[in-house]
């Protein structure tokens, strides 16, 4: 991969990390491989069920078998084994795709084998280009931003704009 770097995406829940991703994704030809975590509308309980897709997908299914963990203000119920198995299997990229982590976050944090995949794409040459919450209580986070093939991008409501302007050229010169 020569000097190019993955493009980390950083910044508060809601400012708009997964629009950015989108609209600079919108202008690359490559395939998409990774994933996205979607956050549905609470429960009868309160509990808001979090469902993990492949990238690429052109649809979304919300079964247990993707779903990664259910949160309310307080408690996590997070499913490791999703993580570690299906989480796994989304970041196998071919030389000529994207990988799109959308988005990384405390819950994955003791899923050993998806961490080791996401450190293992960052140390790859396949472009990745991620969101990440701005959490910094959270090792595997701060090891994340702190990869030395990323380039770490704090997302805001004032610069969002002036970031994907910045960023489109750097995605529309990843090659395949």
């Amino acid at each position: 991969m020569n000097e190019r770097k993955h493009i980390l995406i950083c910044g508060e829940v809601g400012i708009g990390k997964s629009t950015l991703i989108a609209r600079l994704l919108e202008h690359s030809s490559r395939p998409r491989y990774g994933f996205i975590t979607k956050k549905l509308d609470p429960d009868g309980n309160g509990f808001h069920p979090i469902h993990i897709h492949p990238a690429g997908a052109k649809t979304r299914v919300w079964e247990q078998d993707n779903m990664i963990g259910t949160c309310d203000r307080r408690t996590h119920n997070i499913n490791l084994n999703v993580f570690n198995t299906l989480g796994v299997s989304y970041l196998q990229a071919k030389p000529d795709g994207i990988i799109v982590m959308d988005e990384l976050g405390f819950m994955e944090s003791k899923a050993d084998a998806f961490t080791q995949a996401v450190i293992h794409a960052l140390d790859g040459d396949i472009p990745v280009i991620a969101a990440v919450k701005a959490r910094f209580d959270v090792p595997f986070l701060n090891e994340v931003r702190a990869h030395p093939k990323t380039m770490l991008y704090m997302i805001t409501t004032e610069n969002r704009d002036a970031l994907f302007s910045e960023l489109l050229p750097i995605v529309q010169g990843w090659k395949g």
